[in-house]
C-alpha cells in the first residue's frame, strides 16, 4: 500500500515546472486573497470550493474510469468512508483544543480509511474481467449507505454533526492540487503504463509481464484515497453529513463530470469538474428540472463525443517532456512485480 503512494508522491522526472509553479503559487494566494479581503461574497466562495472538492472526486474516479479503463458506478460509496471517517476522526478522537492544527490530520484518516475499505471491493473484483466491477461497486455503495443508516453510533439515518468548519478555499485548493499532482506522477510512473496497458488490451498487458491484479488493486486504492479526501472536506464544509448525501445520485454526478470533461485526462476532470458544478448553480431557479437537463446533456455527449470534451487529451502543463529510458521505467516486464 505504502508503496503506490510513494510512486504517486515521487512518480518520475517532471518535464515544464516552473509556468506551472507560478501558476499554484498565484493560485494559493488568490486562494487566501478572497475570502480574506472578501473580494467575493460567502456564496460564490462556497461555489468554488465545491469546485474544488468535485475536481478532487473527478480525478479520482478517472484515474479508474479513464486511465484504467474499468468502471466503477459506486465512487459515493468510499466519499461516504471518507467523510465518516474523517468526521468521527475530528470530533471524537482528535481534542477540541487542537482545533485547525489537526485537520489535516482527520482529512488523512478519511484517506487512508476510504482506501482501506476498497481494498475489500477490489481484491474479490479484480479476479475476473469485464464490467462486474460496476455490479459489485454499485453494490457497494448501497450497502455502505445501508450499513450507515442502522449505525446509531453515528448518527443512523438522522447524521452526524459537530464537526467544525475547517474546509476554507486555502485548504481546498492545497489538496486539490495535491491530488492533482499525486495522480499526474502516478500516471507517468512504471505504475501508471501499467494502467494504460490494461485499458488498451489487459491480455497483451499481462503477456508482456504486467501483474494486472496488482496494478489493479492498488489504482484503485489510490483512487479511493483521494474520493476519501473529498469527502472529508465535504463533511467539514457542511458540518453535517447523513447517509442520503451519498447515495446513487452522488456517484452518477460524478460519471457525469468524468464523462463531460474527458476520459483519461486530467485537464478534462478539471474542466469537467468547473462546468457541472457552476452549471448546476447556474441551473438552480429550475428546481428539480435541472437534474433532468444535466443527465440529458451527458446522453448527447455519449452520441456524439462519447469520450467527453477532453477525452485521452491533455495540457502541455500535465505532460511530461520525456520518460526516461533506464530503471523501472524500462523494465515494463517488471511492472506490478516490483
Amino acid at each position: 500500500m505504502m508503496k503506490i503512494f510513494r510512486t504517486a508522491i515521487h512518480g518520475q522526472p517532471a518535464g515544464p515546472r516552473r509556468p506551472m509553479l507560478a501558476v499554484i503559487i498565484a493560485g494559493f494566494a488568490l486562494s487566501i486573497a478572497l475570502p480574506y479581503f472578501g473580494l467575493l461574497n460567502k456564496y460564490v466562495i462556497f461555489v468554488l470550493i465545491s469546485v474544488g472538492i468535485n475536481v478532487i472526486l473527478t480525478i479520482s474516479l478517472n484515474l479508474v474510469n479513464g486511465f484504467m479503463g474499468e468502471f466503477s458506478v459506486g465512487h459515493a460509496g468510499f466519499m461516504a468512508v471518507g467523510a465518516y471517517g474523517a468526521a468521527v476522526t475530528s470530533v471524537n478522537v482528535i481534542p477540541r483544543w487542537m482545533g485547525a492544527a489537526a485537520f489535516p490530520t482527520a482529512i488523512l484518516a478519511g484517506g487512508l480509511a476510504a482506501a482501506l475499505v476498497s481494498l475489500f471491493v477490489a481484491i474479490p473484483s479484480f479476479k475476473t474481467r469485464g464490467d462486474y466491477l460496476a455490479i459489485v461497486t454499485l453494490a457497494f455503495a448501497m450497502i455502505v449507505k445501508s450499513a450507515l443508516e442502522n449505525m446509531d453510533v453515528l448518527g443512523g439515518p438522522r447524521g452526524f454533526m459537530g464537526m467544525q468548519q475547517f474546509t476554507t478555499l486555502p485548504w481546498v485548493f492545497f489538496w486539490m492540487v495535491l491530488s492533482l499532482w499525486a495522480i499526474r506522477n502516478f500516471v507517468y510512473s512504471a505504475y501508471g503504463r501499467g494502467v494504460l496497458s490494461i485499458r488498451e488490451d489487459e491480455t497483451a498487458s499481462e503477456l508482456s509481464g504486467v501483474d494486472t491484479r496488482k496494478v489493479k488493486v492498488l489504482t484503485f486504492a489510490l483512487s479511493s484515497f483521494f474520493a476519501g479526501v473529498a469527502g472529508g472536506l465535504y463533511a467539514h464544509l457542511l458540518q453535517f453529513i447523513n447517509p442520503s448525501m451519498f447515495d446513487v445520485i452522488k456517484s452518477t454526478e460524478m460519471l457525469i463530470m468524468v464523462y463531460l470533461g474527458g476520459v483519461g485526462s486530467i485537464a478534462g476532470s478539471i474542466l469537467g469538474a468547473s462546468i457541472y458544478t457552476i452549471l448546476m448553480e447556474v441551473l438552480r431557479p429550475m428546481g428539480v428540472w435541472r437534474m433532468v437537463l444535466m443527465p440529458a446533456v451527458l446522453i448527447l455527449l455519449m452520441i456524439f463525443r462519447p469520450r467527453g470534451i477532453m477525452g485521452l487529451r491533455e495540457l502541455r502543463w500535465f505532460v511530461y517532456k520525456a520518460i526516461p529510458h533506464s530503471g523501472a521505467a524500462a523494465k515494463g516486464q517488471n511492472i506490478g512485480n516490483t
